[in-house]
C-alpha cells in the first residue's frame, strides 16, 4: 500500500544561499522541519564565487526577519544596517552564523539530481497528489540516496548556468574553443593572477547589467593603475538615457553608482561603447580573438572576453515534475509577466508570493533567484518574502501566505515597454526617470497596484 503524505516529513530546500536558508528559518518558525541540501562544501557557495564584488543593497536589506529572530539567542548582531557588504562579508557575517545555528538541519556535499512523486513520474495521474515527493541526492563520492519530503523548495539559484554570449542564446561559433580567452564572472582585480590577467590588456565586456557595470567600474580602476589597460563595452542595444541605470534617480543609491560608474569609464577613455552588436561568432587572430556580429560586424582584435549576459536555471532535475513555466523566461507563469523584460517597463515588480509561485504540482516551488528564470534584477528582500509566504502555505496559514507587506525600491528607469534587446526601438526610447509605480502592498492574486503616473 502507498503512504499518504506524512506531516512529520521534512520539508527539503535544494540550496544553502541566502534565500534557501531564509527558506529553513521561516519554516522552523512555523514548527515545520526543513532539510536543506546543498551541492557545495558549504554555505553559500555560490556567494562566495563572487566575494569581491559589493552589494548594492545595504545589509538592512539583505537579511531575513525570521532568521535575525534565530540568530539573536547566539548573541549575533546585524552590522550596521547602512553598510554595504560584499559577498564576502555576506557569507562570513551572516550566512555562515546562520547555517551554523540550523546544524544538522543542512547537509553539505549533496546534490540534487531529481525530484519526483513518489511512484509516479510525471505521467501518471491516479492518486499523485496523495504521494510525497522523492528526493534523489548524490554524495562526493559517487554515492546514491532517496530522500522522502512533504514538499520541495527549489532556492538552487542560476549561478552555476551563465548564459553564453550569442545573442541567439546559444554559444557563439568558436566559443567553446576560445574558453581559456573567455570568463563569465566579474574578474576580482585584487588577485594577483586575475589582476595580471587584464592589466595592460584589452577585454571585451558584454552585457548590460549591474555586473557589466561592475567589471566595467573595475577595469576603468586597472586602466588607471596600468598603462594599455582597456575595455570595449559591447551592447546588443543602442544607448539611451536609461543605458547606465536610474543613476540618482535610483531608490539604492549604491545600483544607480554602478551605472553612473560605467559612464564614467566611457567618458574617461577608458572603455568604448559598441552599440547594436549581436555576437555570432568568435575568431582567432593568433593569440587574441576577433568577436563576429550577426550583420558582419568585426571587432577586436582583443585579448580577454567577459561575458556578463546573465543567468538561467538548470530544470534538468526537476523533470518529472509537472511545473508550470513561462515560455520565454522560464519562470512561474503568474510570476513571468510581472518580471518579463519584453514587457514590464519599470524596474519595480509589485510584491508577489505563493499564488505566483504554485505550479500544477502541488507542493513544490521555486524560490529566489530561480523563480525569475531568464530575468534578473532580482533583490534578496524579493526572495525573503516569497519564502515567509510559501512556509504560511505549506503551514496550511493561507491568509498569511496571501497576504504579502513588502515595498520594493525603485530602479529609477523606465525603459519602455518591448524595448527589451531591441537596438532600433531603444534609439527612440524612454530618457530615463523616476516614472515607475509607487509602492504598495496589496494581496496576492488580487491584482496589480495603482500606478502613481504613466511609464
Amino acid at each position: 500500500m502507498n503512504a499518504p503524505t506524512d506531516d512529520r516529513l521534512p520539508v527539503v530546500v535544494i540550496g544553502a544561499g541566502p534565500i534557501g536558508l531564509a527558506a529553513a528559518a521561516h519554516l522552523i518558525e512555523r514548527d515545520i522541519e526543513p532539510l536543506v541540501l546543498e551541492a557545495g562544501p558549504s554555505a553559500a557557495t555560490a556567494v562566495r564565487d563572487w566575494a569581491h564584488v559589493r552589494l548594492f543593497s545595504p545589509w538592512a536589506e539583505v537579511t531575513d526577519p525570521a532568521a535575525e529572530k534565530l540568530l539573536a539567542p547566539t548573541g549575533w548582531v546585524r552590522p550596521d544596517g547602512a553598510g554595504y557588504p560584499t559577498g564576502g562579508d555576506w557569507a562570513e557575517r551572516y550566512l555562515q552564523p546562520l547555517a551554523d545555528t540550523l546544524g544538522d538541519k543542512i547537509r553539505y556535499g549533496a546534490t540534487v539530481t531529481g525530484v519526483a512523486r513518489a511512484g509516479r513520474d510525471r505521467i501518471v495521474d491516479s492518486g499523485r497528489e496523495e504521494q510525497p515527493f522523492t528526493v534523489h541526492i548524490a554524495g562526493p563520492d559517487g554515492s546514491e540516496e532517496r530522500i522522502t519530503a512533504r514538499a520541495v523548495i527549489d532556492a538552487s539559484g542560476t549561478w552555476s548556468v551563465p548564459s553564453p554570449m550569442g545573442a541567439n542564446g546559444l554559444p557563439a561559433l568558436g566559443e567553446k574553443r576560445a574558453a581559456d580567452r573567455i570568463s563569465y564572472r566579474v574578474p576580482d582585480l585584487n588577485d594577483p593572477a586575475v589582476r595580471a590577467r587584464y592589466a595592460g590588456r584589452r577585454t571585451a565586456v558584454i552585457g548590460s547589467g549591474a555586473s557589466a557595470f561592475t567589471a566595467l567600474a573595475h577595469l576603468a580602476d586597472l586602466a588607471e593603475e596600468q598603462d594599455g589597460t582597456h575595455a570595449v563595452w559591447i551592447l546588443r542595444r543602442g544607448i539611451t538615457g536609461s543605458t547606465y541605470g536610474g543613476g540618482e534617480a535610483d531608490q539604492l543609491p549604491a545600483r544607480g553608482a554602478l551605472g553612473l560608474r560605467a559612464k564614467a569609464a566611457v567618458e574617461a577613455g577608458h572603455a568604448d561603447a559598441v552599440t547594436g552588436f549581436r555576437t555570432q561568432a568568435v575568431d582567432r587572430d593568433g593569440e587574441r580573438l576577433v568577436l563576429v556580429s550577426e550583420d558582419g560586424r568585426r571587432l577586436g582584435p582583443v585579448d580577454e572576453v567577459i561575458v556578463l549576459t546573465g543567468f538561467r536555471p538548470d530544470l534538468s532535475f526537476l523533470s518529472e515534475l509537472r511545473l508550470g513555466l513561462d515560455e520565454r523566461l522560464q519562470a512561474p507563469t503568474a510570476l513571468a509577466p510581472l518580471i518579463d523584460p519584453n514587457v514590464h517597463s519599470c524596474g519595480t515588480v509589485y510584491p508577489h508570493g505563493v499564488r505566483e509561485l504554485s505550479h500544477p504540482e502541488k507542493g513544490v516551488y521555486l524560490a529566489g533567484m530561480k523563480s525569475y528564470g531568464r530575468a534578473p534584477t532580482f533583490l534578496a528582500m524579493t526572495g525573503y518574502e516569497q519564502v515567509r509566504s510559501i512556509a504560511a502555505a505549506i503551514a496550511g496559514d493561507q491568509d498569511a501566505a496571501e497576504r504579502v507587506e513588502l515595498t520594493l525600491p525603485e530602479t529609477g528607469v523606465c525603459g519602455g515597454s518591448g524595448l527589451y534587446d531591441d537596438p532600433d526601438a531603444a534609439q527612440s526610447g524612454s530618457d530615463g526617470g523616476g516614472c515607475c509605480a509607487a509602492p504598495a502592498t496589496l494581496r496576492i492574486g488580487i491584482g496589480a497596484p495603482t500606478t502613481s503616473g504613466g511609464c
